[in-house]
């Protein structure tokens, strides 16, 4: 796949995950939350909270975004083993941590203030566990493209 083309799937892949996040975050999530109102009365106290809870999570993902359209660009321009890709992928890492990290506190802050159930604490445990694993994948990824950079830096002086 030519490297113009390239970049226009990703660029075209994550203007479509954010679009699903939106429909996510202002639809889906607040609609769900309505539901359980419906069925739960009792909970209704913790529809704001963990609403405004959920939306934060949104934040760092839609600036790790920006951050992957920066790299699908460069990809665009045949740069794809550059300093600022590598860059890039090092901010989506750190950005990937503080959002797990986030949301870890946050429910555990829930917890304490009583407003969560043990086992939506238990099923956050596996979304944290995701976060970190993505985190590491791209401190990973950041990583390799840096030393790539490195070397085709190196190749470039070469005569």
């Amino acid at each position: 796949m030519e490297q113009k083309n390239l970049a226009r799937w990703l660029k075209w892949i994550i203007a479509g995950v954010g679009v699903c996040g939106l429909i996510g975050y202002l639809s889906v999530v607040p609609g769900y939350g309505q539901s359980l109102i419906r069925r739960y009365p009792e909970f209704s106290s913790w529809y704001i909270p963990w609403f405004a809870v959920i939306l934060l999570t949104a934040v760092p993902i839609y600036i790790a975004m920006y951050y992957a359209w920066r790299i699908a660009d460069n990809i665009g321009k045949d740069n794809s083993f550059c300093y600022d890709n590598a860059d890039s992928l090092r901010k989506i890492a750190r950005l990937a941590i503080i959002d797990v990290a986030y949301f870890f506190c946050a429910n555990i802050v829930m917890t304490f203030l009583g407003m969560n159930h043990p086992g939506v604490l238990l099923l956050s445990f596996a979304v944290d566990f995701a976060g970190v694993a993505a985190s590491v994948f791209f401190a990973a990824l950041s990583h390799l493209i840096l030393k790539a950079a490195k070397m085709k830096e190196e190749n470039d002086l070469t005569i």
